[in-house]
């Protein structure tokens, strides 16, 4: 699955954005820096008697376009060795948001990105009525042509943003309540803190309708989202998400580790279980990696 381009139903749950509780200033920020973000995720399930495994990873760069009193404007962009097709076949992407030192970000580009999405359908023979559809290929895909968008994929993979602290609380989209954060290993070249905090039935049920809602429109069927919450609402769910956050030494969010853990009963007694791990890591354009 692409990060840059659609998002696939099956994902949507293991894979939410992350609510932060600190504000990404542009302390520390030069023009013309550049930062890798690299997410690597890896999801293993069993239904019953079949179990299933898949894995990918997907990179963007960063480049920090101006930095003022009030914030900074960030370019976002398809790594630079990224081939004409595989960039062809995106539309998102570069996209440039103002984040503001307090409140919500801003898309820059919104006009020049809407241009880019007239192109992207008319090659794929789609029109703007496909546009929030489902489409099937080797798994389910949304077709996402809304611009604002890119903010909430951007805002999933931000850690500049989060505050880590013994005792700092930590907020998850998949959670009802904040969890805690404990530093587990200190030392000269940065710090590790962990939290784990208890997954949201009610947001489990919820994506699992709009799956429901998704197989059923490709099957040419008809299914209301309502009528699937009311379905699901049978669902036993319980599950945990493990966070790891390690930072550099000078307190910066460097690499996140998020692990779902998810038990479920179907309303027809069915068993399933799934374990999705996503690594997002943050570095310098010029560093090697591991």
């Amino acid at each position: 699955m692409k990060l840059t381009q659609i998002v696939a139903v099956t994902a949507a749950l293991l894979a939410g954005p992350v609510t932060a509780w600190a504000s990404d200033h542009a302390a520390h920020r030069i023009v013309g820096d550049e930062r890798e973000i690299v997410r690597r995720y890896e999801t293993s399930g069993r239904n019953g008697s079949s179990s299933s495994n898949s894995r990918g990873s997907d990179a963007l760069l960063e480049r920090v376009v101006a930095v003022r009193d009030d914030g900074v404007e960030l370019e976002y962009d398809l790594p630079k060795n990224t081939s004409a097709p595989d960039r062809a076949r995106q539309w998102q992407f570069p996209a440039r948001l103002f984040k503001p030192s307090s409140g919500p970000a801003k898309l820059v580009n919104a006009d020049e990105i809407d241009a880019r999405i007239d192109a992207w359908i008319k090659a794929a023979g789609l029109t703007r009525a496909s546009c929030g559809g489902w489409l099937f290929t080797w798994t389910m895909f949304k077709i996402e042509c809304d611009p604002q968008s890119i903010i909430a994929t951007v805002e999933a993979i931000d850690l500049r943003s989060l505050r880590a602290g013994e005792g700092e609380p930590y907020r998850d989209i998949e959670s009802r309540v904040s969890g805690m954060l404990t530093r587990t290993q200190a030392g000269p070249r940065g710090e590790t803190y962990t939290a784990l905090l208890p997954i949201d039935p009610d947001a489990v049920r919820r994506t699992r309708a709009e799956g429901d809602v998704a197989v059923a429109q490709i099957m040419d069927k008809t299914l209301t989202l309502d009528d699937a919450l009311r379905r699901r609402a049978r669902d036993t769910i319980s599950g945990t998400i493990a966070i790891t956050l390690e930072t550099d030494a000078a307190g910066t969010v460097w690499r996140r580790t998020r692990v779902t853990t998810l038990e479920a009963v179907g309303s027809d007694g069915t068993p399933e279980s799934s374990t999705h791990t996503e690594i997002v890591t943050h570095r310098a354009a010029s560093e090697q990696r591991p």
